[in-house]
Parts: structure tokens; sequence; C-alpha cells
């Protein structure tokens, strides 16, 4: 009978990172990770922009942020094996400009502008006239003004992944690749998980982190939880226009991306008003750019009426329809079963913070390193949703 003292079920940035200050705490862990994919193929974190921000408007989340700016100076020295080399981020602080065209978005932005200075974050208010000192394709004629984050960036998510998980298994992590099927519960108390083949594995602490999956495999313990895999397409395109530096992130009011790779090289994402539900569908197609995103994308930048997509990929966003916030501590119903998602696309980035947290909770620290009890699993059950705001989530 194989028993543990923690078994982790996703093998994504959250369970890397939650995984990673377990065994740092406390070496004498017996700590298991299991992921269905070793090769990461499908996985949101691997395939997602890589992109971090300080730009919300809830405290708790500028909070996340921040903490991962500090976790990124030494993550490469603090993710060191012996006798391997170093994992490289390759972390550009390009900025990220969230571009706002409406009396409405305004004041969101206004909100949050004011809460991100007051709590530390590193954030400048932009008028339309001043756009092309920041971005030279952002037309400032159809805008009201932006907020740029400069220490904001991108950087590699797979060697972000890889660094954590790693550096786990170096301490003393299992790491096994295969499917669970069920989570084991007797007298509202978690006993374990089984796998798909057959094979029981036990433990009084179990933590769900499977992102897009999350939903399914909550239901096998009699949990119905409010989040839904949505599939989001992105593609690389070049344009006419090339560009020695790299410019900075772009996030347009209609809710979509533009992430310069460098040259003339774009990738352009998020979200469209008929993104499917699914847990299987990783395709893309090129008229779908052509009909939900080029138009909108023009509006903005007039620079990208002549492009060619050069390639795309679908990836799965775990959107908790509850409040668009992550879900994270343990289900109040069932004591040891443990919860970190519904991070509604912005889940890579607050993949340092909330394994630090997780591992605290779980460890059943009263010293937090970070406090996100605000995000507590609790409050779907007591109806009380806490929301960024309408305007700023991608």
């Amino acid at each position: 009978m194989k028993n543990y003292d923690v078994i982790i079920v996703g093998g994504g940035i959250m369970g890397a990172a939650t995984a990673y200050n377990l065994i740092h705490d406390d070496p004498n862990l017996k700590v298991i990770m299991i992921e269905k994919d070793a090769s990461y193929q499908y996985s949101s974190t691997a395939i997602s922009d890589g992109n971090t921000r300080v730009q919300f408007n809830l405290p708790e989340n500028i909070n996340i942020s921040l903490y991962a700016l500090e976790a990124l100076k030494t993550f490469e020295e603090d993710m060191a094996v012996p006798g391997q080399p170093n994992v490289q981020l390759n972390f550009r602080q390009q900025g990220n400009m969230f571009v706002i065209d409406d009396e409405t978005s305004l004041g969101y932005a206004k909100q949050g502008f004011k809460i991100q200075r007051e709590h530390g974050a590193e954030v400048e208010w932009i008028e339309p006239e001043d756009f092309g000192k920041y971005h030279p394709l952002i037309n400032g004629d159809v805008c009201l003004a932006a907020t740029i984050g400069p220490k904001d960036g991108t950087m590699s998510p797979n060697d972000t992944l890889q660094g954590y998980k790693r550096k786990a298994e170096h301490l003393g992590v299992e790491f096994l690749e295969a499917e669970v099927t069920e989570l084991l519960k007797a007298d509202g108390q978690m006993t374990g998980v089984k796998l798909a083949t057959g094979d029981v594995l036990h433990s009084s602490k179990v933590l769900n982190t499977t992102g897009a999956w999350m939903t399914p495999l909550a239901a096998t313990a009699g949990i119905d939880l409010p989040i839904r895999s949505i599939k989001r397409e992105v593609y690389s395109v070049a344009t006419d226009a090339t560009f020695d530096e790299v410019l900075t992130f772009v996030v347009l009011p209609s809710r979509h991306y533009l992430h310069h790779e460098g040259g003339n090289h774009f990738v352009i994402g998020g979200a469209s008003s008929n993104d499917p539900e699914t847990t299987t569908d990783f395709s893309w197609n090129k008229s779908k750019f052509e009909e939900e995103y080029w138009e909108s994308i023009i509006h903005y930048a007039p620079t990208f009426d002549r492009l060619k997509v050069l390639n795309g990929w679908g990836g799965l966003y775990a959107v908790n329809d509850f409040d668009g916030n992550a879900l994270l501590g343990e289900w109040p119903e069932i004591k040891g079963h443990y919860m970190a998602g519904g991070f509604s696309g912005h889940g890579f980035q607050q993949g340092h913070a909330v394994g630090r947290y997780m591992a605290d909770v779980i460890l059943g620290n009263s010293d937090m390193v970070i406090d996100l009890s605000a995000f507590s699993c609790g409050r779907i059950l007591e109806n009380k949703p806490i929301f960024e705001n309408p305007a700023r989530i991608i």
C-alpha cells in the first residue's frame, strides 16, 4: 500500500510550485505529484503566453504579482540543481500596456491605478498623445488613455514550470505520469486517489490543481465547481513593419492582446465571442482570426491591415464563472481536500505566490508568507464573490 503525506494531482505551474515549497519547508515529507501527460504538450502552463503583470484591481491579485516579481529576481539561482545547467527564463520586462477607449473602463482603470500605486506597484498613466513613446502602432485617436506596468513582461512558461518541477524532484518529490480518475474520501475526510490503472494511492491530504480538468475530477468527490474549460486560440503573425526593439505587450479594449516577439513577428490572442467549452479540442482556425480578431485589431493598430498568419494553436482557460478569481485552500466540507484553480486566464503568473500559499495552508503554517485567504473555497458555499472588475481580465 502506497502512503503519502501529500498527493498533488496536476503537474502544471501550481502543482510544481506547491510541491517545491512543501519539500523545501519540510524535507521529510513524502510528496507525490501526478501528471497525466509528462510531455506537457497541451498543458495550459506550457503553452501560455508567459506574461506577468501588476495591473489588477484587487489588492490580493496585485500582491500576488509583486511576489512573483521578487521571486523571479533569484528564480534561476533558487532552482539550480547540482550537475545540471541552470534554467533560463529569458524574462523580458518590456512592459504591459492596457488601452482604454470608453468611460466605464476609464473609471475602472483609474480605480485600479490608484490601488496599484498604493500597494507599491510601478504603474504609469499615459494620455493618448503620448502613446507613440511607448508603442508606435497604437492609434491614440480612438483611445482615452492607457496604463503601463514597465516591470511587467514575458518569459518562457515551460522553463519556469520545469525549474520548479526539476528542483522539487531533486529535493525528494516523487513524480508520476498517470491519470487520476477519482478522489477518494470517507466520513468527510480525504483518503487518497484512484488511478486509471486501478491502483490506489493513500493520503489524508490531496491537492486538486488540474486546471481545465479540475471540475470533473472534483465531481468524483461530490463537489460541483463553477469552473469551465474554455478554448482560446492564439495566432503567430508577421507584419509589414519591423522593429529593432521589443515593443510593449498590449492589451486592447477588445480583450485581444499583441505580443511582439521581435522583428516583424507578433503573437495575437485573447477572448472571442464564441470560444467553445472543451477539454479535448486544441485546434486552431485561420478563418476565426480573420472573422473574430482582425478587424478589431486594425481599429486600434492600423498597421495590422497587412499581415500573414504563420501559425496558431489552441489552449484551455479554466474560467471561474462565479467571480473570475482563483479558488484556493481547503474545501470546507471535506477535510484534507485542497484546491488551487479557476484562475480564468492569469494562472501562470500567479503560480509563484499560489505555490507558496498552498504549501503554508497544507502544512498548517499560521505565519503566512503571503495571505490569499480572500480566495478561499468557502466563498462559493457562502455565495460571496469577489470581483476583479469586468474590464481588466483577459
